[in-house]
């Protein structure tokens, strides 16, 4: 049975790994290669080339209720969408609530992981890190817990843009991009359409002369606002999961294009993609739109090529005297400290069961944490796989033969590849609810929704489906340690994303 467990990575997966192997009563070694918990959340003017970036400006996509830990509340008076400091804020407050950073060596980089050689016995790990001082140190591990994201490793297609290598303008990646002041009164090109691609346009378009989006497939674009003001993440937790059993695929994008197109038409702002809108991850920007009518923010199909200081494009137009391209074209991921033939990537994909365990190991002591893209919060993923994964180390739980492991990993992989367009991040696509009811079904903490009706009808189902499976499965599990959950009414009682945090104090929800 696995007894010291290493955590690699110190940000919102490495803080939960610890506190749930504390809750088995594991000792968690965390390793953090920077000085400071928070991985991705924590803005630095400065990027470092082994850790996530952001501009300085970044909102999170995701309410404050939907993607906080089970355990730890997210203060009242903090915003629905919280802005990176306040996110980091929260962190800093679970891990002294929790006394989390005891358990970290900061600024020590892991080399190398290598399974023993009895592994095929122990189950254990060779872990050789490098500490502040620059000094190899060596240790042995029970198990070990991967929490380093995918957000480390920029992808730059320059291949696919010829010319660029002349291009007389400046070019970055959007992960060194920080402000936007240098670029005042400058003619900028955004090359992609994500999250980041449409933030960082709107952000430039207040300073800039003039911002081109570039866009191959266009999208569909989301704010965070939804229906009556309640968050739009909650619209796409459990209730669309339920409605996913009962209309097809089809008409389910239908419905959401439908709504979506209402706040303003795709088409006519030469947005429209080919593809349905489930069937690549969603662009949520609120201002977007905006930009684009007031014309700050001029949308372009894909680049053709650079040629000198301009840019021409796929459509014949050319753009002249550009002085910045940011490209916004994404991540690749990568565990260099690991040998391949525990885990190998190939073209932005690892094969994990459940996108946790790599199936093919004789002792299964090594997880994956965090490595998804969710329609929704990262932060209860990561505690619920690593609720999950604790209970295997500890063998509370067993996973099931290699051969139904791959059989479950080709399923996946082939209902992905006819759902979604072609893309690097899809290979780790999931959607939210039904993520997290799989994994809750993997240690039998399963929300069991008619039981819970019957048991307590003041739940009431329109609340009930509304919550996230986290804080559902802590109820259902009796979670003892949950300071949020002591009762199924307290969750409800605590339910404050129907409103902004402003106007809490003179509404009762």
């Amino acid at each position: 049975m696995a007894r010291r467990v290493a955590v690699i990575g110190g940000g919102s997966s490495g803080l939960t790994c610890i506190k749930c192997c504390l809750d088995e009563g594991l000792e968690p070694v965390c390793f953090e290669s920077s000085d400071d918990i928070g991985g991705l959340w924590r803005f630095k003017e400065d990027p470092e080339s082994d850790r996530a970036s952001i501009y300085h400006s970044l909102i999170i996509n995701t309410s404050k209720e939907m993607m906080c830990f089970s355990d730890y509340p997210i203060p009242a008076h903090f915003p629905n969408y919280m802005h990176n400091s306040l996110i980091m804020d929260y962190f800093r407050m679970y891990a002294e609530h929790f006394q989390l950073t005891r358990y970290i060596h900061f600024q020590t980089t892991v080399c190398s992981v290598k399974q023993r050689p009895d592994f095929s016995y122990s189950g254990q790990w060779d872990v050789v890190v490098k500490n502040k001082e620059g000094r190899e140190e060596k240790y042995i591990f029970d198990a070990v817990m991967i929490c380093i994201g995918h957000h480390v490793y920029p992808n730059l297609p320059l291949k696919d843009f010829p010319g660029i290598e002349t291009f007389k303008g400046d070019w970055m990646h959007s992960r060194d991009y920080k402000i936007p002041e240098q670029w005042r009164n400058k003619r900028v090109v955004v090359i992609g359409i994500g999250n980041s691609g449409g933030d960082i346009a709107v952000e430039l378009s207040r300073a800039a002369q003039q911002v081109f989006l570039s866009t191959r497939r266009g999208a569909w674009i989301l704010n965070r606002v939804g229906k009556n003001g309640i968050p739009l993440d909650l619209l796409f937790n459990r209730v669309m999961y339920l409605l996913g059993y009962v209309l097809p695929f089809g008409f389910l994008c239908s419905l959401w294009e439908c709504a979506v197109n209402k706040r303003f038409n795709h088409t006519l702002y030469s947005l429209k993609p080919k593809h349905r809108l489930m069937s690549q991850h969603p662009t949520v920007s609120d201002e977007l739109p905006n930009r684009i009518i007031s014309g700050t923010v001029l949308v372009k199909p894909n680049i053709c090529r650079f040629q000198d200081s301009s840019v021409v494009f796929e459509d014949g137009t050319v753009e002249d005297d550009i002085d910045l391209v940011v490209f916004a074209t994404g991540y690749r991921f990568a565990f260099p400290f690991l040998s391949s033939p525990v885990l190998s990537v190939s073209e932005n994909r690892a094969s994990l069961y459940k996108h946790v365990f790599p199936p093919d190991l004789e002792r299964h002591t090594l997880a994956i944490i965090g490595l998804v893209q969710p329609l929704g919060a990262i932060m209860p993923i990561s505690e619920m796989q690593a609720r999950w994964a604790t209970r295997v180390f500890k063998g509370l739980n067993k996973l099931p033969s290699t051969d139904r492991m791959w059989k479950d990993i080709k399923s996946v992989t082939e209902e992905m590849s006819k759902r979604y367009v072609p893309s690097a991040r899809h290979t780790i696509q999931v959607d939210f609810t039904p993520y997290m009811d799989e994994l809750a079904n993997q240690f039998g903490v399963r929300p069991n929704i008619l039981k819970l009706l019957l048991t307590d009808p003041r739940l009431g189902l329109p609340k009930l489906l509304v919550l996230s499976t986290l804080l559902v499965a802590a109820i259902y599990a009796g979670k003892r340690h949950s300071k949020l959950l002591e009762s199924p009414m307290a969750a409800l009682n605590n339910w404050r994303m129907y409103v902004p945090a402003a106007v809490l104090r003179v509404l009762k929800i």
